[in-house]
Order: C-alpha cells, then structure tokens, then sequence
C-alpha cells in the first residue's frame, strides 16, 4: 500500500478510483481503459500543480516519507563489489551510520550513510538514522582511511539529527560530531556529500562539509527540526509549519544562500514514487560533480573547501 501524505489526499482519492476500477470483473465486455486512463492523466496534473508549490512544512513531510530511498538503497544501486566496514575501534559499532568500500561509476570510493532503516525492525536497528558517538567516530574512522588510500569520499544524509540520549552524551556527542567535521574538512581527497532527505543539525553536517554538498530538491537541511524549533520559540511544536517557513530548510533557500552547491530535481511527485529514476538522477549528479575534483591535490582540495565554509560565514555577517 502506498502511503499518502496529508496534503496528498486528492491524489490517493483518484488513485484509489483507479485501483476499484482495475479489480472490478467486466463480464459485459464494458472497456475501463478509457476511464482509467483519464484519471490518470487527472492523477498526473494533480501531482504537478501540487508539488509545483509545495510549503517548507510540505517539503519536510516529503523529506521524511517513509518509502523515500534511503541510504542502504543508494549504495545497493551505485556501488559496485561494496564493502562494509563496520566498528569505531574504541567503544562499538553504530548501525545508524554505515560505510565501507566500493566502485561508483569505475572510481574506488569509500562511502558513508546515515540509515534510517525502511521498516518497523530496521528502523529501530539503525536508531531511526540518529547516530550515537561511535557513529560519528566511525565516519571518522573510515575519511581518514580514505585519506590513507587516496580514495574520493561520497556521503549520504538523511538524519533528524544526532542522537540526543544520556548515553550518547555521556560518551562524547558533542566531542566526536566535531571531530566528524574535522575529518570532513581535512580530507585529502574529493569529498561530495549529498542531502537525500533530511539533514538535521550537527548530525548532518558531521558527514556534509564536503568539497560539493548536493540536495535533492524536496530534501531539507537546517539547524534544527521544525519542530524542536516551534517548541523552543512558542512552547508549542503544532507551530511546525511556522518554524519550517522561518527557517528557510528548502533545497532553494540553500542554494540561494550558497549553503549547498546544486539541487538535483526529483521526479514529479517526489523521489518516493520513483526510487530507482532517483537513485540514477542523483549518481549521475555526483559523478559531475566528482570527475573535476580528482585532479586536484590534497592541498589545494583543503584550502578551497576551507575556504568555501569560512565564506558562508563572512557572507553572514555582511
């Protein structure tokens, strides 16, 4: 069953007529084709003029849907002889941030994902995509390793956030998100990190401060959750909508700002309705964007990725 979205209910109306009418017997020889298919042109522009003007609230609800590929589907359908690499070497391995080693496009590249899992039981495995220190201190791990090998690092982010229990606190949140950063920052090889769906807070940035940072178009990127936002600016997390539009989380507003370098379109409907188009529009994207970065050498790839993210400052305070 497909899951529909709130502001989708006139679409799974007409999709639903559509489905009574591909089950129902035809014992009179009565063609349905003609009426299934005009409501399947109706379907089609219904899903245009709605996803032509979508809300920041709309767009974090399509961010967050649930059939939306996921980290796992991008790496079964990029990577070749893939690898994972599992482990921080310090305290455990954490589910929520995977990685490992494989071939994107003929390049041997080390990959890194948040997972948000896509059922009930991987998505308490990978914690819902909300990583713990190990986490982070495995993406570490395994940049650095890129850095050894001469290997071009790709990253995947769809995270709410990093994870905010006792636990993850008491073993250094904080400490290895920076550190995470860090290493983002000091890798000595092209570095392309893409927005797939969320990307929430530091949790986010700990794997995306890379040479390019890619969104997908109804992807959102911002400090915190609409949510966490209305509840700490009116007391009140049904002011979601309100926060969403305050803080300028869309795919557009990031570009504007120069906070993300390009966004990849999503077919219409968003990326959930067409997996595997997604999947291949946003391969195609990196490898544009990582093939001008290979020549590059490992300090002049430092000084302009340095140099990009001290800019985003100084245009702020201008």
């Amino acid at each position: 069953m497909r899951h529909f979205l709130d502001f989708e209910k006139p679409i799974a109306e007409l999709e639903g007529k559509i489905e009574e009418l591909r089950r129902l017997s035809d014992p009179d020889g009565i063609n349905i084709a003609d009426e299934v298919a005009r409501l399947t042109e109706k379907v089609d522009r219904q899903l245009n003029v709605t996803y032509a003007r979508l809300t920041p609230w709309q767009k974090t609800q399509v961010a967050r849907h649930p059939d939306r590929p996921k980290a796992s589907d991008y790496f079964a359908a990029l990577l070749a002889d893939y690898t994972p690499l599992a482990g921080d070497r310090a305290y455990a391995d954490d589910a929520a941030i995977i990685g490992g080693l494989g071939r994107f496009h003929g390049h041997s590249v080390v990959a890194l994902g948040t997972e948000k899992g896509s059922d009930t039981d991987s998505r308490v495995a990978h914690n819902f995509g909300m990583a713990r220190p190990e986490g982070y201190r495995k993406a570490r791990r395994l940049i650095e390793l890129a850095g050894r090998f001469g290997l071009p690092v790709l990253s995947f982010i769809d995270t709410a956030g990093a994870f905010p229990g006792i636990d993850a606190e008491a073993r250094g949140q904080a400490e290895a998100i920076a550190r995470s950063i860090e290493a983002c920052l000091a890798a000595p090889v092209p570095f392309v990190a893409t927005i797939i769906g969320e990307g929430g807070s530091g949790g986010a940035v700990a794997l995306a401060a890379g040479d390019r940072v890619l969104m997908l178009e109804h992807a959102v990127y911002a400090v915190i959750s609409p949510e966490g936002c209305a509840s700490i600016l009116w007391r009140d997390a049904a002011q979601a909508s309100a926060a969403a539009e305050a803080l300028r989380l869309t795919a557009e507003d990031l570009k504007r700002m120069k906070l993300v370098d390009a966004i990849i379109s999503e077919p219409i409907g968003g990326a959930h309705r067409a997996p595997a188009q997604t999947i291949a529009t946003v391969g195609q994207a990196i490898e544009e964007q990582l093939v001008p970065l290979l020549p590059l050498d490992a300090a002049t790839l430092i000084a302009r990725r340095r140099e990009k993210f001290l800019e985003m400052g100084r245009e702020a305070a201008a």
